[in-house]
């Protein structure tokens, strides 16, 4: 089977996430990253055994030998970072959001067609073994009907009016920040489980500090920080609360939060259903919480001989 030679662009915490694990798949090699400042790339060309690296994507691009674009770059470049591997005929995954508005998202699903390449959208949590098994368990019934499902995604990066980076740029990151950055993955996450899309939303939006301080050589998740450069507007949100409904009538509610100390990556997806509940916490992966009514309640560990169908697979 051909070996898939994938190409990174980026190389922040994000990239360096998607190098690790690819190289967890088999039949795939990391050939290439691509990032603008060329002492940056080359040092993490040489830290993570990368072979080759571009400070232009458009370079990696004309690269015969490369499969697979890894787009790990900020949410303003996706698109045209998107159109343009599909162009040269790539397949494309890309972190998300994936666009910056939905004209620009609808472009893509055009171009993907036209050009008939593989593509997809980093919405990772969909792909757990214990996420997985929800879905299976609904689908063949054995916990019932769904009656709820709500869930949470709290981090505390945010939490100081002194944290500051680039998904606070509206032109760099967009309008939405905590909700498409991680709110995102409660609703592909939660779709995914019930095999059913969001069809209305409620949606409080709260923004704590509307003023905060960027430092110098301030960094993603970094205490590495200087003096105060200025003081910076914010109009993106910090935290959430959002009620949906599904398509099949099923309502929702998720609390999504970059303020909340002591979280680091706190999703929890709950789902209540008419026999049974079940809830997976994304910090401890490999476990699934099973509510009963009238015997104990179970704690499933992950094992290939204790899932259900497909799941088994995961």
């Amino acid at each position: 089977m051909k070996t898939l030679r994938v190409g990174i662009i980026g190389t922040g915490f994000i990239g360096e996430q998607h190098v690790e694990a690819v190289r967890r798949i088999p039949g795939t090699e990391v050939a290439a990253i691509v990032d603008r400042n060329e002492d940056i790339t080359k040092a993490a060309s040489e830290r993570l055994a990368v072979p080759k690296y571009y400070t232009d994507y458009r370079e990696l691009l004309k690269d015969e030998s490369i499969d697979v674009i890894h787009n790990c770059t900020p949410s303003s470049m996706h698109y045209a970072i998107n159109i343009d591997a599909m162009k040269s005929g790539k397949h494309i995954y890309c972190e998300k959001p994936l666009t910056l508005d939905t004209k620009e998202s609808s472009s893509l699903v055009e171009f993907a067609e036209r050009y008939g390449v593989a593509n997809g959208v980093n919405f990772n949590y969909r792909h757990n073994a214990m996420v997985q098994e929800m879905r299976e368990r609904l689908r063949n019934q054995s916990v019932g009907k769904p009656l709820i499902i709500h869930g949470q995604y709290l981090q505390d990066w945010m939490m100081y009016d002194t944290d500051y980076n680039w998904r606070m740029d509206p032109k760099i990151g967009g309008q939405s920040r905590a909700v498409a950055d991680i709110g995102s993955h409660c609703f592909d996450t939660s779709q995914y489980i019930l095999g059913k899309k969001i069809v209305a939303v409620y949606a409080q939006l709260i923004t704590v500090f509307p003023i905060r301080k960027r430092y110098e050589d301030a960094g993603d998740f970094s205490d590495d920080i200087g003096k105060v450069l200025k003081e910076i507007n914010i109009s993106s949100e910090d935290a959430a609360f959002i009620m949906v409904k599904y398509e099949d009538n099923t309502p929702g509610l998720f609390n999504i939060s970059q303020i909340c100390g002591g979280k680091k990556n706190g999703l929890e997806i709950v789902l209540s259903a008419s026999k049974a509940s079940l809830e997976w916490q994304q910090e401890s992966p490999d476990k699934l919480f099973i509510g009963n009514r009238d015997v104990p309640n179970e704690i499933l560990y992950v094992d290939r001989k204790y899932l259900t169908g497909g799941a088994k697979e995961y």
